[in-house]
């Protein structure tokens, strides 16, 4: 079977079908510094906690101060206040390369890259896709969304040179933080990327993306399971980051009826479908050439 990673990643991404591949691009399993230089994602920053211990323990651990964010099995913790879940994230800090924790700490999840077998496979209406090969359990993390870290003025400068027949790879991360500030982060898979370049979006997705940060401020765009996901079921999120966030976090913008005609039709098939793919007018001119408007509310 045909191999889209070239033997980057640990585990083997699957193409589907026979003689059949995307258009080429290069890729990485992580996020790379953009053309324009403004952010380095493999720069290292954060200072290492000094735990010698096999596995890190909150409180103790430094990198752990707002409690752990996995299950000893690795999997996403459900974010908890008074004893309910809450509707928005909160921020995850792994342990990193300065720590003096082991390999096996159950602080690293994102960092070990892809571990479950996936494969990118031709849809019928929406271009190339993604689904699992074996069933994934809910908060499993899948894969990053990983691409050019770019700065606003070079996110700016792509999407507005891009023609609305042109896919759009280029995603829009919001943090609205707890003080009201804002936290942007624009990473672009269009000429170098990973799986997660051919994820496609549903109004009801299987996936959530949640920023991960391990050596720097500079985030690694998870993504994690929603729910149990079956073996050759197509994984999606998402793209407006409202889906298991904070209602109020997404600054999709309603188009005016004259400008449906120029946005992209979504072809999720969903009982809750809008139609439309979700587009940020806040940000560039057009909704044929807006990035994937994702926006998240942390506490």
């Amino acid at each position: 079977m045909a191999e889209l990673s070239g033997g980057s990643e640990a585990v083997a991404v699957a193409l589907w079908p026979p003689g059949e591949a995307p258009p080429a691009f290069q890729y990485s399993p992580e996020s790379v510094a953009g053309a324009d230089g403004q952010l380095d994602p493999t720069e290292v920053t954060f200072p290492g906690c000094p735990c010698r211990s096999r596995s890190c323990a909150a409180p103790a651990c430094p990198c752990l101060r707002r409690g752990h964010s996995y299950s000893s099995r690795g999997l996403l913790l459900a974010q908890q206040q008074q004893g309910q879940e809450q509707p928005f994230s909160r921020p995850v800090f792994e342990c990193n390369s300065l720590c003096r924790c082991g390999e096996g700490c159950q602080n690293r999840v994102v960092q070990r890259g892809l571990r479950l077998r996936l494969q990118v496979f031709r849809t019928q209406r929406k271009g190339w896709g993604v689904r699992a090969l074996r069933p994934i359990p809910a908060g499993s993390f899948v894969c990053e969304y990983a691409g050019e870290v770019l700065g606003f003025a070079e996110a700016r400068r792509r999407i507005q040179a891009q023609s609305p027949q042109e896919p759009n790879y280029i995603i829009a991360v919001r943090e609205h933080l707890h003080d009201g500030r804002v936290m942007e982060t624009f990473v672009d898979p269009t000429r170098v990327g990973n799986v997660g370049r051919f994820l496609n979006h549903s109004c009801e997705p299987n996936l959530f993306m949640v920023p991960v940060r391990v050596d720097s401020m500079v985030p690694k765009l998870a993504l994690f399971a929603a729910a149990d996901i079956a073996a050759g079921e197509e994984l999606t999120y998402d793209y407006s980051g409202r889906f298991r966030n904070f209602p109020g976090a997404s600054r999709e913008h309603k188009a005016p009826e004259e400008e449906n005609s120029l946005r992209k039709p979504c072809y999720c098939g969903s009982r809750t479908c809008a139609s439309f793919l979700p587009w940020d007018s806040s940000l560039f001119s057009t909704p044929a050439s807006s990035p994937q408007p994702f926006s998240l509310q942390h506490t």
